[in-house]
């Protein structure tokens, strides 16, 4: 597993208390950012060397000026086994939630994507490891961290792992903007997982094929389609409204 340069401070604060090994932070000579300073303080109590470095020299070493005065270097991300995954959703809760990606290919998209996931209370992401994004230094600032905090797995088939998880007890819904069926119309109860297409392309044939119900949402004005993280983001949530309000009236 090679070694990775996280930048940002949200992610890196993030990284510093999660169970990778970090080896190095580099923090900006001329940071004057108070959130830096409890930066020394996790990296002290995890020995972890601390090297000051100019902006420039960040810039460089992190391929953008967006690094915020900041970097960590620390062991490549470890994805969650698929077997320990399906393991682990028998014994899940009986309203669990999984958002499975198929083919993904933005980072900022899938950074988006996995913090919703986290905030609305899923269990675990999956993403394909073909022809999609993986998680990288660019994923994980865009997911402020989240990436921390949610079980991520790759899988080599994404419509069979869907169909293990049917065998869990698990209902899947896909999104397409075709779908007669509006998102609101639809009572999300039970085990579920919600998958989110390609950008442009929507689900690939076998995936959709794997869908028990296929939801769409309803859109005004003159564009006939969301970007893929924020129809992610609004199927999510609505899941979560729906079993808050379930949990109220109980």
């Amino acid at each position: 597993m090679k070694d990775e340069l996280l930048y940002g401070i949200n992610a890196v604060s993030e990284a510093l208390r999660g169970k990778r090994r970090a080896f190095e932070l580099f923090l900006a000579r001329d940071g004057h950012d108070r959130r830096l300073e409890k930066l020394l303080t996790d990296a002290a109590a995890k020995e972890i060397a601390v090297h000051r470095r100019n902006k420039a020299d960040l810039t460089r070493l992190c391929g953008t000026e967006h690094h915020q005065g900041v970097a960590l270097r620390l062991e490549g991300f470890p994805y969650v086994d698929l077997d320990q995954f399906l393991a682990d959703q028998r014994c899940a809760e009986d309203d669990s939630l999984v958002l499975a990606l198929d083919c993904i290919q933005d980072p900022h998209n899938l950074g988006a994507l996995i913090r919703s996931a986290a905030c609305a209370g899923a269990t675990g992401v999956l993403i394909p490891k073909d022809r999609a994004a993986r998680v990288t230094a660019t994923v994980e600032r865009s997911a402020a961290g989240a990436t921390e905090t949610i079980p991520i797995v790759q899988v080599t088939n994404l419509a069979q792992t869907l169909t293990e998880l049917k065998g869990e007890g698990f209902w899947i819904y896909g999104t397409a903007d075709t779908a007669a069926a509006s998102l609101y119309e639809q009572r999300f109860s039970g085990k579920v997982v919600v998958v989110i297409g390609a950008e442009g392309e929507g689900m690939r044939p076998l995936v959709r094929k794997q869908c028990d119900f296929l939801v769409s949402i309803p859109l005004r004005g003159g564009v006939n389609s969301l970007n893929a993280s924020v129809a992610g983001g609004v199927v999510l949530f609505e899941i979560l409204r729906q079993r808050l309000m379930a949990a109220v009236g109980k």
